[in-house]
């Protein structure tokens, strides 16, 4: 089975405008953040999924300067533009994942997508629903089949939008499986959201780089019990509603 993991990303971000592309030590986030996917073990293809607006050609020129696969796409309907795009890549499995995650860390979306094929009772699974990971480390897995029967049938705004909440809406009897840590880090956030986000983001990579080339998450949770003040950076933050 082919496993195309696809990242959403544009740069009309409501809350910090052109945030995939802001650079930290002269590398746009979206860079960092696949060269993390580039570690995982399970995923056989990453693509990019934006949009057919005009700010979006940066993200076209990002990837084809990098060699990555891309598809664009509606702005406002990204279930839409998951389903084109995994239809495009002949995808089996879909791997979602989105671009204001840079310090993911590939072994983790590997657990989840290996607790999707261990436990294939399931028909999604995530780290997302009860979360004890902290944001950022955000991994959704489901068939495209299932992609498919959702891009036909959600007929909701928020359906649309955010792709997922089709599938795990109770009411569609679909099997939902979630993929917990061993201690709940959910109270922190290491998405790229907000101008407070970007600045401990920013700092930890700069604190990290210097010394290797991928940050898993153990490494970035020591770094923050090293200096726990820098997550008051960013506490107050509200995340946005799905």
């Amino acid at each position: 089975m082919k496993i195309v993991a696809i990242i959403q990303a544009r740069m009309g971000s409501t809350r910090l405008p052109g945030k995939v592309l802001k650079p930290v030590l002269n590398k746009p986030l979206l860079a960092y953040q696949i060269d993390q996917l580039k570690r995982t073990q399970l995923i056989d293809q990453l693509v990019i999924a934006t949009t057919i607006e005009s700010q979006d050609d940066l993200i076209e020129q990002f990837c084809q300067s990098n060699g990555l696969a891309y598809f664009r796409g509606s702005e406002t309907d990204v279930l839409n533009r998951y389903e084109e795009a995994a239809r495009k890549f002949n995808a089996d499995v879909v791997v979602r994942l989105t671009s204001d995650c840079p310090l993911i860390d590939s072994t983790v979306v590997d657990s989840v997508i290996g607790h999707f094929f261990t436990n294939r009772a399931y028909d999604y699974v995530s780290n997302t629903i009860k979360r004890t990971f902290p944001r950022g480390m955000d991994t959704e897995v489901f068939t495209y089949e299932l992609l498919k029967e959702a891009e036909q049938k959600a007929t909701f705004e928020r359906e649309r939008e955010h792709v997922t909440p089709y599938m795990t809406n109770p009411k569609n009897g679909f099997a939902i499986g979630h993929w917990l840590g061993e201690q709940d880090y959910s109270h922190i956030r290491l998405t790229v959201d907000t101008v407070e986000d970007f600045q401990l983001v920013e700092r930890i990579i700069k604190s990290l780089a210097s010394e290797k080339d991928y940050f898993t998450l153990t490494d970035v949770l020591k770094l923050l019990n090293d200096h726990p003040e820098w997550t008051l950076i960013n506490n107050h933050i509200e995340q946005k509603k799905d």
